[in-house]
């Protein structure tokens, strides 16, 4: 088997072999370079402690080194290419792992042998590994026959394998989104049976796995894998509750597999570099993911067999708060994410009846930054199979999207104020700062919203109205 291997490797590899010292090219790397696929981070381990390969790194990490995981035994190095690139190697010591079965965290005992190290691999795509400078191809669980089949198996017992650590069923199903393979019989049989086992892991590892999985090429394929094992029960139960039990005339859809539709359309929505939703957009995605995670508690049986989902909108934007919280994602991307299930039948409306334009710089003020994903999320929401209905709500949209931007070349959205100030407010109203300016500048700000700009005279003349109608002074 011939390989077309970085430079790098090829190079590092001879300051090892100068010391007498194993070196070899594992994990992703190996996987992707059977996959044609590039990479600049490339993992390799060795028979050398860290203390003895540490002035080998050093002296070929022209640009940096790290050694965060030394006590794994791993070190770390950079450098970087002519044309800018820069190339990332990390060296592990040859391990051979002991786990706590109350813990995902092994006790790190070094190995002795480049195959015992591979054995303690997740799976056995990335159980291979290639030793330099030789590029001798070592592959004792059949990794390669796998890679070619686009199966996920581990090396040991899957039971074993997930014991010892109950992330790699995590990865199991990102895998299956990054790479497009399925999960082997007695591997996938093993995660259902075990999916208990990954209460024990932190929800961030959890978040950047499923994380990962939305970002990848696959999310649809990663999300059914995720259910269908049982794990999403438990790191993500608002997915499978949209498995709802459909009435006997099938009269409302699948909201699961409307759900996995309006993910694939977002995705399909998303712009290149430089347009206004890059993709991959972990926000978006998120957000087609969980828009409709409120059906479940607000689903009613109306008479003539409809069925109704009043509210879910708002009901979703608080269970996704509360779960996104949970799996420790930021609170930036929390609240846009809630903000835009919150939104995402604000638009419906329009349709029936095409809004003033104070209406239309409302929803503009309202969406702020998220406009353009709200967009997008909106018009992959509509998954109607009537061509005339979606055609009617497409062309609602294009109309909608052209008003907006003739109303932004006359006007800044982004810089509309209400046309009295806090300062201004307390003193013609002769109020305290606190609450009741608060709610009158609000009231304000909803007046410029819908009347445009006013002349001084106008806005007090308002401001004092509002204000003995709602009893904070009198006139």
């Amino acid at each position: 088997m011939k390989f077309e291997v970085w430079p790098e490797a090829i190079e590092l590899g001879h300051m090892f072999a100068e010391q007498g010292y194993e070196l070899s090219l594992v994990g992703g790397p190996v996987r992707d370079l059977l996959l044609h696929r590039k990479s600049h981070d490339l993992d390799f381990c060795s028979s050398a402690r860290p203390e003895q390969f540490e002035p080998i790194l050093k002296r070929f990490g022209h640009d940096g080194f790290w050694d965060m995981g030394r006590k794994f035994g791993t070190l770390g190095a950079m450098r970087r290419r002519k044309d800018g690139t820069e190339v990332k190697v990390e060296v592990t010591t040859y391990r051979s792992d002991k786990y706590d079965p109350d813990s995902r965290k092994p006790v790190v005992e070094y190995g002795d042998s480049l195959e015992g190290d591979l054995s303690r691999r997740d799976f056995t795509v990335n159980a291979m590994a290639l030793r330099v400078p030789d590029l001798e191809f070592v592959d004792p669980f059949g990794g390669a026959s796998d890679l070619a089949k686009g199966v996920l198996r581990t090396p040991v017992d899957p039971r074993q394998s997930f014991e010892d650590d109950p992330l790699r069923m995590m990865r199991a199903v990102r895998f299956v989104a990054q790479l497009g393979f399925r999960i082997e019989p007695d591997t996938a049989e093993a995660i259902t049976d075990m999916v208990d086992r990954i209460s024990i892991v932190s929800a961030e590892r959890v978040r950047d796995e499923i994380t990962k999985l939305l970002l990848s090429e696959r999310p649809h394929e990663g999300i059914e894998a995720l259910v269908d094992s049982g794990l999403a029960d438990i790191v993500l139960p608002e997915i499978p509750a949209l498995k709802l039990q459909i009435d006997e005339h099938h009269r409302h859809k699948d909201v699961f597999e409307h759900t996995l539709m309006v993910l694939d359309r977002a995705i399909a929505l998303e712009t290149g570099p430089d347009g206004p939703v890059p993709a991959p957009d972990l926000t978006l995605r998120l957000a087609a993911l969980l828009h409709d995670i409120g059906k479940p508690a607000t689903r009613r049986f109306e008479p003539h067999g409809k069925v109704s989902f009043h509210h879910h909108d708002a009901v979703g934007a608080k269970l996704v708060r509360k779960r996104l919280k949970a799996l420790r994602f930021d609170k930036h991307l929390i609240q846009d994410v809630s903000e835009l299930v919150n939104l995402h039948l604000r638009f419906h409306g329009y349709v029936d009846e095409p809004w003033t334009d104070s209406a239309v710089r409302r929803y503009v003020k309202d969406s702020g930054h998220l406009y353009e994903r709200l967009n997008r999320l909106t018009r992959a929401d509509a998954t109607t199979q009537n061509k005339r209905k979606a055609l009617m709500f497409s062309d609602a949209m294009d109309e909608l999207e052209a008003r907006v931007k003739k109303l932004k070349e006359q006007e800044d959205f982004d810089a509309i104020r209400p046309d009295i100030n806090g300062n201004e407010i307390i003193e013609i109203l002769g109020v305290k700062p606190g609450p009741a300016v608060g709610r009158a500048y609000k009231h304000m700000l909803d007046y410029r919203l819908d009347h445009g700009p006013a002349d001084h005279d106008t806005a007090v003349a308002e401001l004092r109205r509002w204000a003995a109608e709602v009893g904070l002074v009198s006139e």
